[in-house]
């Protein structure tokens, strides 16, 4: 079988919108199967702001998923922006020059994109 690569786009910071893309990621591990599909999740502007150590709202699933094989990614520009630091992020979580571009990126290389 085809291993899918799967990258999920997050740039909004609400609860409810975050608390969904997470579970649609857990959903769709669950359908075809961890070792069947590769994920990332790019956040950018307010997105950053879910993976944030305080306040502490996702940490749990984030790292449940990230057990799971789950890439993080949070852009510097937005963390620039929102003058955060990267070691504010949860432990899972590491920073990308630029959420547009890490979509660009994986995009061009043939990943599969969903914002949810």
């Amino acid at each position: 079988m085809a291993k899918y690569r799967v990258l999920f786009h997050l740039d909004e910071g609400a609860k409810g919108r975050v608390d969904l893309v997470l579970h649609n990621i857990e959903n769709l591990i669950t359908d075809l199967g961890q070792e069947n599909v590769e994920v990332e999740l790019v956040s950018n502007s307010e997105g950053v702001t879910a993976l944030l150590k305080t306040p502490d709202l996702h940490g749990a699933m984030v790292e449940r998923l990230a057990a799971k094989g789950v890439r993080f990614t949070a852009c510097e520009n937005s963390l620039r922006q929102f003058h955060l630091a990267k070691d504010a992020l949860l432990e899972h979580v590491e920073a990308v020059p630029s959420g547009v571009g890490e979509l660009a990126r994986k995009e061009a290389e043939g990943w599969s994109y969903i914002r949810p």
